[in-house]
């Protein structure tokens, strides 16, 4: 059974990316049809509310309006969108605690691909408000205080206080929360690690953990250990002892 294809809108004031988006998805996307391209967000408004998009794919530096704007334009959103951009890391790091799609130019076939499948299993809507108030206190360099974290059925908005602890596990991330329950995320611990960088209250005393200061209940000195909030034991690893406990310090935590 052949699936609807997905009604898509491009968003870009350069022609030369626009076409050549247009032109990767009709020949590696045959499940998106693409029903309107738009040079500036005022023709976009128009032709999502004429045209009813399941998808847009949204430049961000635009004369006039940029891309975060135009989602200002309605109430409700009902469609998915994935931004391109030539963004730096910073900006990608913000696009990723909101779970914001993105593509990086020059696009690549297998991520285009891969975003378009994403936004076609996603359910409608879901979690849109949120993603997209993280997403714009992200970019614009705000103290976030919440995290969009993808799981198998779609996102889990967490409060970053609300972290006790992460476990590296390869490519993988095991998160734990002061509720009790912990999950697998497909991100690496540095993600987190550079997420929470200027949070003094995250440390990474092993290589293999990065807590919440606010979760630990004691420091086993002796041991090189920390006993968590939720019972667990953190080692401190020979090489990170020195600098955890000069944090600590800084904190004006006696050791």
């Amino acid at each position: 059974m052949t699936s609807v294809p997905l009604k898509a809108i491009v968003i870009d004031d350069e022609d030369r990316a626009r076409n050549t988006l247009e032109t990767l998805l009709r020949e590696y996307c045959t499940g998106v049809d693409i029903v309107a391209s738009c040079p500036n967000v005022p023709q976009g408004v128009i032709a999502i509310n004429r045209l009813k998009p399941d998808l847009v794919f949204l430049d961000i530096e635009m004369p006039e309006y940029n891309g975060f704007e135009l989602l200002n334009f309605f109430r409700d959103i009902d469609f998915e969108f994935i931004f391109v951009t030539a963004y730096n890391e910073y900006a990608i790091r913000a696009f990723e605690v909101s779970a914001a799609d993105y593509l990086l130019k020059p696009v690549e076939i297998s991520m285009l691909q891969a975003a378009v499948e994403k936004a076609r299993n996603r359910s409608r809507l879901s979690g849109m408000k949120e993603r997209i108030e993280i997403l714009k206190d992200a970019f614009r360099g705000g103290d976030i205080s919440r995290i969009a974290i993808t799981v198998n059925d779609g996102f889990l908005f967490t409060e970053i206080a609300d972290i006790i602890m992460l476990e590296a596990d390869g490519s993988y991330t095991n998160v734990f929360l002061k509720n009790g329950t912990s999950m697998v995320v497909s991100k690496k611990i540095r993600f987190f690690e550079d997420v929470l960088l200027n949070r003094p209250n995250f440390s990474r005393p092993h290589r293999s953990w990065l807590i919440n200061l606010n979760c630990v209940k004691k420091y086993i000195r002796g041991e090189s250990s920390l006993l968590m909030d939720n019972g667990k034991l953190i080692p401190v690893s020979r090489e990170k002892k020195p600098e955890f406990e000069t944090h600590l310090k800084k904190l004006g935590i006696t050791v």
